[in-house]
């Protein structure tokens, strides 16, 4: 084995010469597919703007439909959340894996209790007939146009929550790993957790500008 070999972390990845290169390569390739996910997302605020500039009554009838306190509640969750993330690197930079343990897990029931306040929302909605193409009541707006609101409304929270579904994941897949003390050893590769929390941030993003665009019209 070359006497430089013997000096690598077991950590590092082949294809890369030292841990620096693989930490700026992950993290690259983490913004690179972010900035696939804003055009993703930025492509439905767009086309949400398009029809909100033309329909602006029916848009604010719209919001008065939605539970505007599950809305701003979950705002409060994620951006809890994120807070928590935000620890968890903290905490796996530093090598303490109680507190890493802690932060993960807090971020991972806040996002379960985020989906569970969405989903007693969309019980609600599905309750007052508003989900277009399914149990949508054309009493509530006999013009046609307030399907249109909802199926926005519904498609880009439903994608948002989908994100939400995957962020879980892969915070179960950090907390399992920082159980077994992956992250918390000395020379540990500590990549995961940071290129993680920069999904979750963005998921959280995304829902900050949702709030206002789909709770606040009124």
């Amino acid at each position: 084995m070359p006497e430089a070999a013997r000096h690598l972390p077991p950590t590092l990845a082949m294809q890369f010469e030292d841990p620096l290169q693989q930490h700026e390569a992950s993290t690259l390739g983490m913004w690179t597919f972010l900035a696939t996910e804003i055009l993703f997302f930025g492509g439905l605020f767009v086309s949400y703007t398009v029809f909100r500039l033309a329909y602006p009554e029916t848009w604010h009838t719209g919001s008065h439909h939605l539970l505007e306190w599950a809305g701003a509640t979950n705002t409060g969750v994620l951006l809890a959340s994120s807070l928590a993330v935000a620890l968890a690197v903290h905490f796996a930079e530093h090598q303490r894996r109680t507190a890493l343990l802690l932060s993960l897990a807090s971020a991972l029931l806040l996002g379960f209790v985020f989906l569970g306040i969405k989903g007693i929302e969309y019980h609600s909605e599905y309750m007052e007939q508003l989900v277009p193409g399914i149990n949508f009541n054309p009493a509530h707006d006999p013009s046609g146009r307030l399907q249109l609101f909802f199926f926005f409304y519904f498609v880009m929270t439903a994608l948002h929550a989908l994100h939400m579904l995957v962020g879980i994941g892969l915070l179960g897949f950090l907390l399992y790993h920082a159980g077994r003390g992956h992250f918390t050893v000395p020379g540990a590769n500590t990549n995961a957790v940071e290129i993680i929390g920069l999904y979750w941030h963005f998921v959280d993003c995304v829902w900050i500008f949702l709030f206002p665009l789909l709770y606040l019209v009124r």
